[in-house]
């Protein structure tokens, strides 16, 4: 998954004046035409699929289902595992990266935001950009939001409608905003 981009840019700030920052809006327009035609009127999971390899430049699983639409905004660093699925109206905020492991279910309208605009006023439009990682089994529920730099353990769940800023141990169910753990989850033998 990880481009010549995204080492350049993790964990580092990319302010407006930085040539990269030109790079990445053009590799992001390069996609435009992809994702307009893969939320464009009806296609076979096929389909779905092959739109997909395009617009991330990786291969999809068979296994894996997307329900449309979806929607990134950079697209070439989504990591897609086997059995994944994701539901209607998905946004992916991926210039960080996002990986979603085997079997991991994302729910409808939920958000994955590995993108923030630095503090100083300044510098607004700049940005800082950290990966996000969702581990084997777990689920991110409906309108759940997980901000850059977090981790979701394995099996665990994100209750929908909650705000994630902070790793999400394994075998839990968080809730809230911030996101808190209200239930742990016994592991599966």
């Amino acid at each position: 998954m990880a481009s010549e981009i995204q080492n350049l840019i993790v964990n580092k700030k990319i302010r407006v004046s930085d040539p990269l920052f030109e790079e990445i809006h053009r590799l992001q327009a390069d996609n435009e035409e992809n994702l307009s035609k893969l939320n464009t009127g009806y296609h076979s999971p096929s389909e779905i699929r092959t739109y997909l390899e395009k617009i991330t430049r990786e291969k999809i699983d068979d296994s894996v289902t997307v329900m449309l639409p979806f929607y990134t905004d950079f697209g070439r660093h989504i990591s897609l595992g086997k059995d994944v699925f994701i539901n209607r109206q998905a946004m992916f905020v991926d210039l960080g990266g996002i990986r979603l492991e085997d079997a991991v279910l994302i729910g409808p309208r939920a958000n994955l935001i590995t993108v923030n605009h630095l503090t100083d006023p300044n510098e607004r439009r700049g940005l800082i950009v950290e990966p996000i990682h969702v581990k084997k089994n777990a689920w991110i529920g409906a309108a759940a939001t997980i901000l850059p730099g977090v981790t979701i353990g394995e099996n665990s769940i994100v209750a929908a409608n909650s705000v994630v800023t902070k790793d999400v141990p394994d075998h839990v169910i968080v809730a809230g905003t911030p996101a808190k753990i209200v239930k742990y989850i016994e592991p599966i033998s």
